[in-house]
């Protein structure tokens, strides 16, 4: 499967019904007044209502009670998967779920016939996505493919990922962020010539005595506006190459904070990170996450999730 696609939001309440798929378990609420199977993931009963459920192990034993094959992918992320046949079980508990069949051929597809459950790891994260199949298949586990590790590498050791290439793309997309940059002194010299150049002269940046006694800070302290173009001065180690495309453009950015002050003569450096990734009638939107930091200071001075198109 492409980690391209869309997965589910885990809940508060849908949480231990997630969490046991990683496992290669499968958890269904039972309630404790009335004993009936409930799925989806609820706060009470829908057979009587009461507030007293439980999450129970099952076994996954489940008949086909309906479905259809998709020849048109529903989404253009599925074209891989094409032809998808939906399918909608029901579990020996008697609780139905919509699901995907797999390893099976369409002439052996038959409303009634009985499935095992199939779990489908879809990330690197052991995120893991319940299908089922036939029970006379050897199919029970699908392991995540990282679809990085058999792409080329340039001479400093980045993978090159291709435009074109939309699972191993969204596979950038990560919480972990980059190792940091260089250092670089942020001095009152560098403060003052961009006051000059903005026309931005507030005391509170260009005027150390009076910021010395007046600033809640002590001192002056650099334009926020100022941190965040130094960036171009905080090269990063990205592990990754984009190649294949014809122009790359800095379109703005969706969120811009300046939350930690720079004082003048610190030392800031930066950290980065793929946040998302998707395909727009403008081309490949990437929306890198870079974040400035003071040095040895956990909080950010600048937040900027700049968005980047590839064509």
């Amino acid at each position: 499967m492409s980690s391209f696609k869309p997965l589910p939001l885990a809940t508060k309440i849908s949480t231990p019904f997630w969490q046991a798929l990683k496992e290669q378990s499968i958890q269904l609420q039972q309630c404790n007044s009335c004993d009936g199977w409930v799925f989806f993931p609820r706060n009470h009963c829908s057979h009587c209502l009461a507030h007293d459920l439980t999450w129970k192990p099952v076994s996954g034993e489940a008949t086909l009670y309906t479905y259809t094959v998709a020849r048109v992918p529903t989404m253009a992320e599925f074209s891989d998967e094409s032809p998808q046949i939906l399918a909608v079980v029901t579990l020996k508990e008697g609780v139905r779920m919509n699901t995907t069949l797999v390893g099976l051929q369409e002439e052996d597809i038959k409303v009634g016939m009985h499935l095992k459950p199939v779990f489908d790891k879809v990330d690197a994260k052991g995120n893991t996505l319940l299908r089922f199949t036939g029970v006379d298949s050897d199919l029970s586990v699908l392991e995540y493919q990282d679809p990085l590790v058999n792409l080329p590498k340039n001479s400093q050791g980045q993978v090159q990922v291709p435009i074109n290439n939309l699972t191993a793309l969204n596979a950038l997309v990560t919480d972990d962020f980059s190792p940091w940059s260089e250092p670089l002194t942020v001095d009152q010299g560098l403060i003052n010539a961009f006051a000059d150049l903005s026309g931005d002269d507030y005391w509170i940046h260009t005027d150390p005595e009076k910021a010395a006694k007046e600033s809640p800070f002590g001192t002056t302290i650099a334009h926020g506006s100022l941190v965040q173009v130094l960036q171009s001065r905080l090269p990063l180690t990205l592990p990754y190459e984009i190649v294949g495309f014809n122009t790359m453009v800095n379109y703005g950015s969706d969120r811009l904070r300046f939350p930690t002050p720079v004082p003048a003569g610190a030392k800031i450096q930066s950290r980065a990170r793929v946040k998302s990734v998707a395909s727009t009638h403008k081309g490949l939107q990437l929306i890198l996450e870079v974040h400035i930091h003071l040095v040895d200071n956990d909080r950010p001075s600048v937040i900027n999730e700049l968005v980047i198109f590839y064509r």
